[in-house]
């Protein structure tokens, strides 16, 4: 396996934060179940993932680790972070959506040493015995607040109930949890509390937008204007919200994404690809967005609806300001609505500047390719697919996306119509391809 220093190399990394050094001392340093609270944005992933590695056996292929998380959005973006470390082992993703057929398959393919898991998902391999439970000794359960709600306890007991061989126990959240149900089973417990009274970090800027009307969609609009090419979430409390809300917007000429449980899972990772990749520059959704997405460039969180809690209000604004960046906040408030209490700062007001409201354009725009991993595609064949096929440069080319049956790529917004009329059936690794853009 890799060292510390080599996969923090490949990350970019060059140093761990405070809060990070503390997880990593209490992980290795001791023999302590741990509980770890920080605030969303502060490398909590990366913090549990370092040191997991080093109390792995990399020359044995059973599965030692299991993480569980709340929803497919954290299993998918903790997945990725793991493979961007370079560790040398190996992990899988599961989670509802898809066949429990497929991931079995893919399961005895990969034999993993770490899977990422929705609490259903792995209740469900492992009632069917398609996981070796019993070689699995760490259990990390991220967002332990979220999964230890009354919606997952049974789930979560029954997951945990069929795990005998668990020697150590790690959890992690930005908020805390009033109580740990005794089927957790926590042994002698090392508490890391780095939250602090203020609840979102000093380098979010918070800002009170009037709306002149209850109906407040075209002071959003006039305010997403304002922020240019800047990336933005509009949070919502409810699907129906959203729906009338992204219309409203790409009826505007707006370019946006749009993220709530009513969703398909295919439309759920369109949305968040495309909008992490700079294919859209508003991404419009439910508190679904408020947790496990790992997107680093998010400048504007915009409170179109209030947070229905303080809870929500720090894993919303915790979307901004990540990995020591800066962001901003803002709350759009119609006739008769106040600040809830539990805000500490007192924002300012923002006055939206005059002049012509034009919906910036995105720079890229994504595009579909029928290939995948089940074809043996690389990331290497779709950038040379692009280039050679699709007629593009190297800097037209952004974020490209590898999945079991296709695959995504970012390309240049003013190319991609060229792109898919050069490359669509076209010979990728000699097999003829579908390429259509992602709307």
């Amino acid at each position: 396996m890799n060292s510390e220093n080599e996969m923090l190399r490949k990350m970019g990394i060059e140093a761990l934060s405070e809060m990070q050094l503390g997880m990593k001392e209490a992980m290795l340093g001791t023999t302590d179940d741990v509980v770890l609270l920080s605030a969303t944005g502060s490398g909590k992933t990366l913090a549990y993932l370092l040191p997991m590695v080093s109390m792995l056996d990399g020359k044995s292929d059973a599965l030692q680790a299991v993480v569980i998380v709340p929803g497919r959005e954290l299993a998918l973006q903790s997945h990725e972070v793991f493979k961007s470390m370079g560790s040398g082992l190996r992990s899988m993703c599961l989670y509802g959506g898809r066949p429990t057929m497929d991931e079995h398959r893919e399961l005895r393919k990969v034999q993993p040493q770490v899977v990422f898991a929705t609490p259903g998902r792995l209740v469900d391999h492992l009632g069917k015995d398609n996981i070796e439970r019993y070689g699995i000794r760490v259990l990390v359960i991220d967002e332990f607040d979220k999964c230890l709600k009354m919606g997952f306890r049974d789930e979560m007991k029954r997951a945990l109930d069929m795990l005998p061989g668990v020697r150590r126990r790690f959890l992690l959240s930005a908020t805390d949890a009033e109580e740990i149900p005794e089927f957790v089973n926590m042994g002698k417990v090392k508490r890391l509390n780095y939250l602090t009274d203020a609840d979102v970090p000093d380098r979010v800027k918070l800002y009170v937008v009037e709306s002149p009307d209850k109906d407040k969609l075209p002071t959003l609009a006039d305010l997403l204007c304002s922020f240019g090419n800047k990336s933005s979430i509009v949070f919502l409390n409810f699907r129906d919200s959203v729906e009338r809300a992204a219309a409203f917007l790409t009826e505007r000429g707006f370019v946006v994404s749009t993220l709530h449980g009513g969703l398909e899972q295919r439309q759920r990772e369109d949305a968040i690809f495309r909008f992490a990749n700079g294919s859209a520059n508003v991404l419009v959704a439910t508190d679904l967005a408020s947790r496990g997405l790992d997107i680093p460039d998010v400048d504007n969180i915009v409170h179109y609806h209030l947070p229905v809690g303080e809870d929500e209000y720090v894993h919303r604004v915790g979307r901004t300001a990540r990995w020591q960046a800066d962001g901003r906040a803002f709350f759009v408030l119609g006739p008769g609505e106040a600040l809830p209490d539990y805000i500490n700062d007192a924002p300012e007001g923002y006055d939206i500047p005059e002049g012509p409201k034009t919906p910036p354009q995105p720079r890229m725009a994504t595009i579909y390719i029928g290939k995948g991993k089940k074809d043996k595609v690389s990331k290497g064949d779709v950038l040379g697919f692009l280039c050679k096929v699709g007629g593009l440069a190297g800097n037209e080319i952004g974020r490209i996306d590898i999945r079991e049956r296709y695959a995504y790529a970012a390309v240049a917004n003013n190319k991609w119509k060229e792109v898919v009329a050069r490359a669509s059936g076209e010979k990728l690794k000699g097999i003829k391809t579908v390429v259509e853009l992602i709307k």
